[in-house]
């Protein structure tokens, strides 16, 4: 059996007639196998596979030859990196991208299903998009990401939304081609969601925004099991891309001008655990990143439980290794961090700060926290008011906790009050403005290296770019510095952004080799 034929024995793919009086539940175990705890924590055992081998069949060239597509990208910086392949995939086919649903001949939405406020915009959205349908049926509507994941959407679009001709999931994307052509031929819905984890594809193309900064996947997948994280079933195991691989990747965008890298991944800081020797982890990674001409190399999310004394060693060199952290905590009561399955304590956390500080004293850190969860206690938020305190975060994102069907915290009694959880999130806010407007002013009157990338997006004659720690800066500059890295005198700072006046260009790129 060839690899493909394996592939296909492995996809699963049925054609489900669009009807919304139908009873879809004797499809769900040829659909979709519905997310499980127990089921997921046996996941580790099936070897990763590299694949190198993509190409576009013959029969599918031209396709999109006269037709556009459109997508539209919900969640994180993964499922923008996600985007920028399917994209890369829409070019090799002949399609030609286009800003407006109207003018699209194929529309994709790129799902988030993190918190329920990102899945009910896309149902909004899949709502006004039925009109549109209704007046061209030609149109193409597909649904995927991280909700088509979830039996529960998956259902739910089959019921409801019938005007969707095709849904895939995050293990699909590289089928994009024969998603689509069966689409055309099919006047019933295509579904492909593969439960199967285990295999990497190289050589995908990608269409990246823009020739300033770059999304460099490293990992994909998260094996944590937080109890309130959908993460696990919709992106699967942890898998490591090969360090030859990314070194390759990230030299590549060096050569063609790029000034900045993101690397990115569920769980960065646990690269490499998957790895058979377990020998090169991602302070390695990073140690080899740092030797290449790039001006500067950022990661996200890191998990505290996985950030280790080497990493931290690695980090300290500096150089194109950004001094600025972003470390998730949560909460700040061990407790509840406890119910969260973080495994790791309050004392925990603030002993790896320590090490950070002392290793990096300008370091800059941000964080993500939430409120409201089960049974946390008036003392225990507190716990996380002085935790944010004594830290000392630049910036906070603060969320009120949302239950994610088929995760464990979601049987839990959600015994949180919604005026208590929004008091809560507001005290925490206004801590987290305040400190955050505090971490600005010592900006005032001082030089910061900017990379400009392009106008304001509320003044289209000033500029705007961010420092090393992700500070914008908006500032008056000529057009010609945009991609390029320059010295701003900083004249007022605001509590989310400053103001400068724009010195000139950096002559020479800062990079240790």
């Amino acid at each position: 059996m060839n690899e493909e034929q394996r592939l296909d024995t492995e996809l699963v793919k049925p054609s489900l007639e669009k009807s919304a009086e139908k009873d879809y539940s004797q499809y769900f175990q040829t659909v979709y196998t519905a997310p499980s705890l127990k089921e997921a924590k046996k996941r580790g055992k099936e070897e990763i596979t590299y694949h190198n081998d993509f190409e576009i069949d013959e029969r599918f060239q031209g396709m999109g030859k006269g037709r556009k597509f459109y997508i539209r990208t919900y969640g994180c910086q993964m499922n923008e990196h996600d985007t920028e392949v399917m994209a890369g995939i829409f070019a090799g086919l002949g399609y030609e991208p286009t800003d407006t649903v109207e003018d699209a001949n194929v529309i994709l939405l790129n799902t988030c299903a993190i918190r329920e406020n990102a899945e009910n915009k896309v149902f909004g959205e899949l709502g006004h998009l039925k009109p549109l349908k209704q007046r061209n049926p030609d149109i193409l509507i597909g649904v995927c990401g991280c909700m088509s994941q979830e039996e529960s959407v998956v259902n739910k679009i089959l019921k409801t939304y019938d005007q969707v001709d095709m849904i895939f999931g995050t293990h699909n994307i590289h089928r994009l081609p024969h998603i689509l052509h069966e689409a055309y031929l099919s006047k019933e819905m295509v579904i492909e969601v593969w439960s199967k984890e285990g295999d990497i594809i190289e050589n995908l193309p990608k269409v990246r925004h823009g020739n300033i900064k770059a999304w460099v996947n490293i990992m994909y997948g998260c094996d944590k099991f937080c109890t309130y994280c959908i993460v696990p079933y919709t992106r699967g195991k942890e898998r490591s891309r090969r360090p030859e691989d990314i070194i390759q990747e990230v030299r590549h965008l060096a050569s063609q001008g790029y000034k900045e890298v993101t690397l990115l991944g569920q769980n960065v800081n646990a690269y490499g655990k998957d790895f058979e020797d377990n020998d090169y982890r991602f302070g390695d990674l990073m140690d080899d990143l740092r030797k290449i001409d790039i001006p500067r190399i950022r990661f996200t999310t890191s998990h505290p439980r996985d950030f280790d004394d080497h990493l931290i060693e690695v980090l300290a060199k500096g150089g194109n290794l950004v001094d600025h952290i972003h470390l998730p905590v949560q909460s700040g009561s061990s407790d509840t961090l406890k119910i969260m399955a973080r495994k790791y304590t309050r004392e925990h956390y603030l002993e790896l700060v320590r090490k950070i500080r002392v290793a990096i004293p300008n370091v800059t850190l941000t964080t993500d926290i939430i409120v409201g969860f089960p049974n946390e206690t008036d003392e225990q938020f507190e716990e996380t008011i002085t935790l944010y305190k004594e830290v000392g975060f630049d910036i906070a994102y603060t969320y009120i906790y949302s239950p994610r069907e088929g995760t464990p915290a979601a049987k839990m009694v959600d015994n949180i009050p919604m005026e208590v959880k929004k008091e809560r999130l507001q005290r925490l806010n206004k801590l987290v403005n305040d400190m955050s407007a505090e971490a600005m002013k010592p900006y005032k009157g001082t030089i910061v290296e900017v990379l400009v990338e392009g106008e304001s997006k509320k003044n289209s004659k000033v500029l705007a770019g961010y420092t090393e720690k992700n500070k914008l800066v908006n500032f008056k500059a000529p057009q010609s510095v945009v991609g390029k890295l320059v010295n701003i005198k900083i004249t007022e700072a605001k509590t989310w952004s400053l103001d400068g006046e724009f010195i000139g260009v950096v002559e020479k790129e800062k990079v240790m080799l």
